[in-house]
């Protein structure tokens, strides 16, 4: 089941329009992603102070000092990952669970590792609230989740230092890590893959997110 089995002509309907519109203009083609952020109710992820920005370009609060990423950030995250229906992905960061709505509703494996178990327990609610079979787990994200290793892809929404060894070592053969690498306040989006047993890594720049925390990230 998707969340548009339940939507009928909504509150948000125009507004989500339009971050679709602004989407396609700054570069997000994958037809299948745009329509997979149209079916997902962003404002079903947010703190209700905050409910009225739900489809604003911009990152917002979700408690524990985390955020929800802006809509373009986890476009672009997703569509840089080139998934296919039935891939196995694994998210660093569950948050609020929107990212991992979003691979669900492109057809992935869903697993996913949040540090703080309060976020983790109200991610849950919506997963099961909206019958996503998505596996999560509360830990040290840095660590990977060896046990269902290896990854076709790997997306990670907390920026690190460098990229943690664990999760390099869990990518699959053709698979792609996105993790955003630099410091505590900007970071640039390196795009990792794996192809016949080497590791390649494409840049983009200018990104902004709360930091990685674990053995493996920032302290």
């Amino acid at each position: 089941m998707n969340m548009n089995g339940r939507r009928g002509l909504g509150r948000f309907d125009h507004e989500k329009e339009e971050m679709i519109d602004l989407l396609t203009r700054r570069g997000i083609v994958d037809e299948g992603l745009l329509g997979a952020m149209r079916r997902v109710d962003r404002h079903e992820f947010v703190q209700d102070a905050f409910v009225n920005r739900s489809y604003e370009d911009s990152a917002l609060p979700i408690g524990c000092a985390q955020t929800i990423s802006q809509p373009y950030t986890v476009a672009f995250m997703t569509q840089a990952l080139g998934l296919r229906t039935g891939a196995r992905v694994l998210e660093i960061g569950t948050g609020s669970g929107y990212q991992a709505a979003i691979l669900a509703e492109l057809g992935a494996r869903v697993f996913t590792i949040e540090r703080h178990m309060q976020l983790l327990m109200a991610a849950r609610e919506r997963f099961e609230k909206y019958s996503y079979n998505i596996a999560s787990k509360c830990g040290d994200g840095t660590l990977g989740w060896s046990e269902f290793a290896p990854y076709d892809g790997i997306i990670v929404t907390a920026g690190a230092p460098e990229p943690p060894r664990a999760l390099v070592d869990q990518l699959a053969e053709g698979g792609t890590l996105v993790i955003p690498i630099g410091g505590m306040d900007i970071q640039d989006l390196h795009i990792i893959t794996r192809t016949g047993g080497a590791i390649r890594t494409a840049q983009a720049t200018g990104f902004k997110f709360v930091p990685l925390i674990g053995k493996s990230g920032w302290k």
